[in-house]
């Protein structure tokens, strides 16, 4: 490696400075933790941009520039992240920028759900159509752009599956090595096998993703690493233009409420991001209320609210087969609990047996998700129990990674072992009319046209 120093990264511009989530702290670097050197806490940085107080951009222009450039050639351009290049930190060269054209991923009117549900406006934002399957793409894109730009050889994460692939994948394509942590155990194969593929030298620990992440933070203190988890505030940066193509597609009219499954607690923060300031900037006329949504074994956010009124984090020992959201110690938390507050939303939980319906529920749209992004349907539900959601606002439900992340849970689910041999399984019959397991058949034509006779009476 070269001797590059560890002790600050990003490339200093007017433009945008770093500030810390708590004392508010502003500094033009980051350390490699990505941490405040102020504060007692060393809470974690966000981007901040001076010159929007003194001038805003012009909104007409903006929104007539990002529609301008989906008829462009460029890569820039047919990137669906920087395609709103004027809301992140400027680049000084647009040949720089490490892309696999992330983002311009669909907004989808979800008919059955919403019978289920009782909202007729009801949508999905499907991130899992992004090039490695998940949302961690839009904010790869950014974060890796910036690590190479820094001169930085190696890039690194600790990871449940998703992030670990989009790195790789962006590693790759900028010509840079990575190095990926994940737990041993309770991963998804189909995640890792992405990173594999993609050339990283992937590292299986015996321990949790938080100790994976804790190793990482001592590892990037020592080494000419550039880490790319979602303290990185590079990461929220991109990831927040998620809630600006979301926006768009609303014609610029906001819906009254998103929904977004909650693990580290990134992508909750780098919407709330988004949303705050596009509201200040004029953007949009008022705050949809954002909701985070947790699995009940891994629901350290909703503990830290109920418990401590979100002034201290409460830590969980993590445990739902929705392995991107087991985390119990997100890293993200303050940012979060501000988001929450600032938009009036609401932090629930919601068990296995609820995930497991709503995400065989999403799959009957024909469009699927991976168990993760499940979560936010099954929110919804009791978000509309508790009437903090009503039938007629219009909600969007963010679908966070791919249903081909985990198809062993897909899999399991249909032929009914998703919970064998555990406390859910007599519960878990009630969902037997979801289920759709293969038919092993003679190779008869009888045989098929009584299936078929068979599925007919199946509504």
């Amino acid at each position: 490696m070269p001797p590059l120093s560890t002790s600050a990264i990003g490339i200093r511009h007017p433009a945008y400075r770093f500030r810390c989530v708590a004392c508010g702290h502003l500094s033009d670097h980051a350390s490699q933790d990505f941490r405040c050197s102020t504060c007692e806490d060393k809470d974690l940085l966000e981007i901040t941009y001076p010159q929007w107080q003194e001038s805003c951009p012009d909104i007409s222009r903006l929104k007539s520039a990002w529609q301008q450039r989906r008829l462009s050639q460029s890569a820039i351009d047919r990137s669906g992240v920087w395609r709103f290049r004027d809301l992140l930190p400027p680049l000084t060269n647009a040949d720089s920028v490490i892309t696999l054209r992330e983002g311009n991923t669909p907004l989808y009117e979800l008919p059955r759900c919403a019978r289920i549900t009782g909202v007729p406006r009801l949508f999905g934002k499907h991130q899992g159509l992004n090039p490695t399957g998940s949302f961690k793409d839009t904010g790869m894109t950014v974060a890796a752009t910036f690590a190479r730009l820094a001169g930085f050889r190696w890039v690194a994460c600790a990871s449940t599956g998703n992030t670990s692939a989009s790195m790789a994948a962006y590693a790759a394509r900028g010509g840079m090595r990575s190095l990926v942590l994940v737990p041993d155990g309770k991963i998804s194969w189909s995640k890792l096998s992405q990173a594999l593929d993609y050339g990283s030298v992937t590292c299986q620990l015996r321990t949790d993703f938080d100790g994976c992440l804790r190793l990482l933070q001592e590892l990037v203190l020592r080494a000419p690493v550039y880490q790319l988890n979602s303290i990185n505030p590079f990461r929220l940066e991109g990831q927040k233009t998620l809630a600006i193509e979301l926006l768009e597609q609303f014609d610029w009219q906001p819906p009254d409420h998103i929904i977004v499954p909650g693990g580290n607690l990134g992508n909750s923060s780098a919407i709330g991001k988004a949303l705050i300031e596009m509201r200040d900037l004029g953007l949009i006329s008022r705050l949809p209320k954002l909701s985070i949504i947790q699995a009940e074994g891994a629901n350290a956010l909703v503990r830290t609210l109920r418990e401590t009124g979100g002034k201290r984090l409460i830590s969980v020992h993590a445990e739902t087969r929705a392995t991107a959201v087991r985390i119990g110690n997100p890293a993200s938390w303050k940012k979060a609990v501000h988001v929450l507050e600032a938009t009036a939303g609401a932090c629930e939980q919601v068990s296995e047996i609820e995930i497991a319906q709503a995400k065989a529920e999403i799959g009957a749209e024909g469009i699927g998700c991976e168990p993760a992004s499940a979560v936010a349907l099954a929110g919804l539900k009791k978000l509309l129990q508790q009437g903090f959601v009503k039938p007629e606002e219009s909600v969007v439900l963010v679908l966070t990674g791919n249903l081909l992340k985990d198809p062993d849970y897909t899999m399991d689910f249909h032929r009914g072992a998703l919970f064998n041999g555990t406390p859910d399984e007599i519960a878990a019959a009630a969902l037997n009319p979801l289920r759709r397991p293969p038919i092993v058949l003679d190779a008869t034509l009888d045989a098929v046209l009584r299936t078929l006779e068979e599925a007919e009476k199946i509504l």
